[in-house]
């Protein structure tokens, strides 16, 4: 998104004097942001907050196609999956 730490930090509702080293610190999985904060983080950068616990980058991609979508379609989506998963 092109934004630095502080700039994050300070978007998301953080404190400016520790908006960078609290970005960091998330970032380096030295801290972890409490739920309300990954909220805050995730609509600054305009994704779902699941995106932020993606565990691979299939996973992460999916997250972002599927928030793009309308929500008749990811309505859909979901039912086919849910079909193809059963078999």
């Amino acid at each position: 998104m092109g934004l630095s730490q502080k700039q994050l930090g300070i978007v998301s509702g953080l404190d400016p004097f520790v908006a960078s080293t609290r970005i960091n610190r998330y970032e380096r999985a030295i801290h972890y942001p409490d739920p309300v904060t990954v909220q805050c983080l995730a609509n600054a950068l305009g994704i779902p907050a699941a995106y932020l616990f993606a565990s691979d980058d299939k996973l992460a991609r999916l997250i972002l196609a599927f928030h793009a979508l309308p929500a008749k379609t990811q309505e859909h989506v979901v039912i086919e999956l849910e079909d193809k998963a059963k078999g």
